[in-house]
């Protein structure tokens, strides 16, 4: 059988590097692997010129995408997973104590779209009643998706003004360390400088809080998903389970190296400890295995006023293992 070829943009995981590096090969595909650094790169020119046959992309792009009409569809491959109960900076001159103080307030995040600010914003919604209508989402960059239109109550800071110059001011209450660059210096596209800040965690008992978020819903954000182009699928519908498959036999054999303490990158380390709260499978793909989190996902997009109307599972997922 003659290979298809594929252009595929994924970003470099341990837990992707054997399909990469080809030791671990996608069957019946001619694999041609694109980097870009950072990711974010291939997230836009994904959702705005269609430009790869394969692309790992942020999730909440993803749903506005497809929402749009986008001619791509998801796997149920969630290569980054990580909670969003921690990482909520708070200025100690805003008299912000609680989640709900941040109604009438002003926060920054790098974009309203951003997954992370999403899955933060659910959990402010869904666990502590925080209404975020009528929070003042501020903005310094562009949505991927050019056809989102924004809700009334996110503004783009003045020009020439970063979030973390609005935060030192006390111009903004509060702001998302991992997407405004609060706390930080450079431009967040091409990598970040560290630099000291003395904001307090909105919520500082994170860690506990997420155990106890898990525990009762189920629900494990997941950030980076595999999509392919509908094209592609309907000419070669054996392509998804041939990616499925080599995904998660990557990942099987780096769980391998997890367990006997030869994976030890920062990443390694960041799951080896959110094992302690989701098991022994940090990285769970499936359908089933995450109908949960992606129900969570899709139904706290369409409440954030992200996608235009409510979208069910099959339009969002093929299933591989159907």
């Amino acid at each position: 059988m003659q290979k298809v070829k594929l252009k595929i943009a994924i970003a470099e995981h341990a837990h992707t590097a054997a399909i990469r590096n080809g030791s671990i090969p996608i069957e019946g595909v001619d694999a041609e692997f694109v980097t870009v650094k950072p990711q974010i790169g291939a997230f836009r020119r994904m959702v705005r010129d269609v430009e790869f046959d394969v692309c790992e992309l942020a999730p909440t792009t993803y749903i506005i995408a497809r929402a749009h009409g986008a001619p791509f569809v998801a796997l149920p491959i969630f290569v980054v997973r990580r909670f969003h109960h921690g990482g909520l900076l708070v200025n100690p001159a805003s008299g912000v104590k609680t989640p709900k103080d941040l109604e009438g307030k002003k926060v920054g995040v790098r974009a309203y779209s951003v997954t992370t600010g999403v899955w933060n914003r659910q959990v402010l919604i869904d666990e502590f009643g925080v209404d975020a209508s009528k929070v003042t989402w501020v903005v310094d960059d562009e949505e991927h998706v050019t056809q989102l239109k924004l809700p009334a109550n996110v503004v783009h800071a003045p020009e020439g003004s970063s979030l973390a110059d609005m935060m030192a001011k006390g111009e903004l209450a509060a702001g998302l360390e991992a997407a405004a660059g609060i706390g930080r210096t450079g431009n967040p596209t091409s990598g970040w400088q560290e630099v000291e800040a003395d904001y307090p965690d909105l919520l500082p008992n994170a860690t506990q809080l997420e155990a106890d978020y898990y525990a009762r819903t189920g629900v494990y954000p997941m950030h980076g998903t595999i999509v392919v182009k509908d094209s592609v699928l309907a000419e070669h519908p054996w392509v998804a389970k041939s990616i499925y498959d080599a995904f998660d036999r990557a990942k099987k054999e780096w769980l391998a190296k997890l367990d006997a303490g030869e994976a030890n990158s920062a990443a390694d380390k960041k799951y080896r400890k959110l094992r302690e709260i989701v098991g022994p499978d940090p990285l769970p793909y499936g359908l089933q295995e995450n109908l949960k989190t992606i129900e969570a996902l899709e139904a706290t997009a369409f409440k954030q006023g992200l996608t235009p109307r409510r979208m069910s599972i099959y339009e969002l997922f093929v299933d591989p293992q159907r």
